[in-house]
């Protein structure tokens, strides 16, 4: 069997979600086929750092750029004329696009596969520029391909409803996560113990909610700040409302790697995932892998991830947010349980699992 993946995310994502996944699948398949095949990553020029330090068990078949201005634009137009020589010099069985577009990266003669993460261009397209062309690519690229791999079942529910995809095009391939170290990089105590929020803060993610929540429960503010992690700095918007809100000094934004945030997990109280809609959702298994009680939205595919090893809430109810966090907090016993049920709960997701069944429907798929 040969396996190739494209160059699309390589040459577009420095860091990131969806090129740790296909770093990873990479990775993993390689030993899977060992001397009975090949796997590769064609992208001759790329500026993701995980393939700068890639392996030899697969062939990374390009050049890490360094950073400068333009960059991303440089590497995606040279692609688009050097990928698709290799492409037909490397003759793969499979070609695994790593993300949507309106052109085939595979020879006539290759099988295709796509993996969709995700609905929510189409379900918030409030959230998204005008000029944004995703949904059209999207729909072209699973149309074309010969099998598309979803990320939870509620993702591919989602795409089958809205894109009148057949069910037996479709396979669900959960996630593995990646952030578990045992390098944690010394970070000062707390003053006061605080709630912790992960990510991206606009649209879908809902964080305003969780301010809100926050700042209407003087049980909470009393006792809890709450610490906004990586995202950026708050925009002018949130700043108002923060001070608007009178949390100001309670409210924070932090930033740091991997080693920095598994600090914060294992030092919060509780984490929050108020989003009201994920194609899969890993910061709650990161928390839960550092010992972290989760309460989070009970919506989209949060609870296929997550289980019973968290405490859910309606996201579009301030109330029912506040009240979770409350009952949560305020109860040592609960905390202990979510602890223990979410330590259990992630042993159920790695990236091992997800390349022995990602290796099976590529052997259905060529079958």
């Amino acid at each position: 069997m040969k396996v190739v993946y494209d160059h699309q995310i390589f040459s577009s994502q420095c860091y990131g979600g969806i090129s740790r996944y296909f770093f990873e699948l990479a990775k993993g398949l390689a030993e899977v086929v060992g001397d009975d095949g090949s796997v590769n990553v064609n992208s001759p020029f790329f500026v993701n750092n995980y393939l700068s330090g890639a392996p030899s068990s697969f062939g990374v078949l390009g050049k890490h750029m360094p950073a400068f201005r333009g960059v991303e634009r440089f590497c995606r137009a040279s692609n688009t004329v050097l990928s698709p020589l290799l492409m037909r010099a490397l003759r793969p069985d499979i070609v695994h696009e790593t993300y949507y577009s309106s052109r085939p990266s595979a020879p006539r003669s290759s099988r295709t596969v796509i993996t969709v993460y995700d609905m929510i261009h189409e379900l918030f397209p409030q959230s998204f520029s005008e000029k944004d062309k995703t949904c059209a690519v999207k729909r072209q690229a699973v149309q074309r391909a010969d099998h598309v791999i979803c990320i939870s079942e509620h993702t591919r529910q989602d795409l089958v409803r809205l894109l009148n995809v057949p069910v037996e095009k479709t396979s669900v391939v959960h996630l593995g996560f990646s952030l578990t170290t045992s390098v944690i990089e010394d970070v000062q105590e707390p003053v006061r113990p605080y709630l912790l929020y992960v990510g991206m803060r606009d649209g879908y993610k809902n964080f305003e909610k969780l301010l809100r929540a926050y700042a209407c429960q003087p049980w909470l503010k009393e006792n809890f700040d709450l610490i906004a992690f990586g995202g950026g700095r708050f925009s002018a918007s949130e700043c108002a409302m923060i001070e608007r809100l009178g949390v100001v000094a309670k409210v924070h934004q932090h930033g740091g790697g991997d080693q920095v945030l598994a600090s914060h997990y294992r030092q919060a109280a509780v984490f929050v995932y108020p989003s009201l809609y994920e194609g899969f959702g890993i910061p709650p298994l990161e928390a839960m892998s550092y010992g972290c009680p989760v309460v989070c939205s009970n919506t989209s595919s949060i609870p296929e991830v997550v289980g019973t090893a968290a405490r859910m809430f309606d996201p579009d109810s301030t109330e029912s947010l506040a009240n979770a966090l409350v009952e949560v907090l305020q109860s040592p016993e609960a905390c202990q349980e979510l602890r223990r049920l979410g330590l259990a709960r992630v042993n159920e997701f790695s990236w091992s699992r997800c390349v022995r069944e990602t290796h099976a429907i590529y052997q259905r798929v060529l079958s």
